[in-house]
């Protein structure tokens, strides 16, 4: 059977695209059963809808600094849901450890840079300033702390010279995009398993597996 994945969101919903489109292939061991965001504004619900994702608003504002009292609301949707994995799709509110102590080893995120470097906002503008030669994007199991936890996918893409924030961010994102589903497939497949703080996977190593900036001729 499908494993059964609500997507969070709080914004346009680039990443939850890239998953609802990868979930439609007849092989794909997951299907997108919900898409909830914190804001009634957000793009992404459009694209949601459009696609025929069922899709709820949990608006977090009302709830002010009462994390638990908003999990409690957004753990009904889900329990009402039957949802086994979540993934999170630039959802801009950060959990209780309670709460994601519930969901360990069932909860995804992606942030835009390799970690563990770069965490937090502006990953784009730490990695230019930091003068490093690659940067990517992560997938990994939500712990308590903000942008860690077990990784379970990375890619890679070198850093030019004339890079900005913006250009880097714009070829990251194209990343993102390609290793979400991957990641998704993996874990709804049950082909992770966590060794400590460590997710090892029965996926193959890249067939490509040099990525080397700057290229020397």
């Amino acid at each position: 059977m499908k494993r059964r994945v609500a997507i969070l969101i709080s914004g346009r919903g680039s990443n939850m695209t890239a998953l609802v489109e990868a979930a439609k292939a007849k092989d794909f061991p997951a299907e997108i059963a919900v898409v909830i965001s914190n804001k009634a504004a957000a793009e992404g619900l459009a694209r949601a809808q459009a696609a025929g994702i069922p899709t709820l608003v949990i608006e977090s504002k009302p709830f002010g600094q009462d994390r638990a009292a908003f999990e409690a609301k957004l753990q009904s949707a889900l329990d009402d849901n039957r949802i086994d994995l979540i993934c999170l799709g630039g959802f801009m509110r950060l959990f209780t450890a309670d709460f994601v102590q519930r969901w360990q080893g069932r909860m995804l995120n992606i942030h835009p840079s390799l970690l563990p470097s770069f965490r937090g906002l502006d990953p784009h503008g730490q990695a230019l300033r930091a003068g490093v030669k690659i940067s990517g994007a992560t997938v990994h199991f939500v712990i308590p702390e903000t942008d860690a936890g077990p990784i379970i996918i990375q890619g890679a893409v070198a850093i030019r010279d004339d890079d900005t924030a913006e250009t880097l961010a714009a070829r990251v994102l194209e990343i993102e995009h390609r290793i979400y589903p991957d990641a998704l497939r993996l874990v709804a497949s049950g082909g992770t398993r966590l060794d400590g703080d460590i997710c090892k996977t029965s996926a193959n190593a890249s067939p490509d597996d040099s990525l080397i900036s700057p290229s020397v001729i």
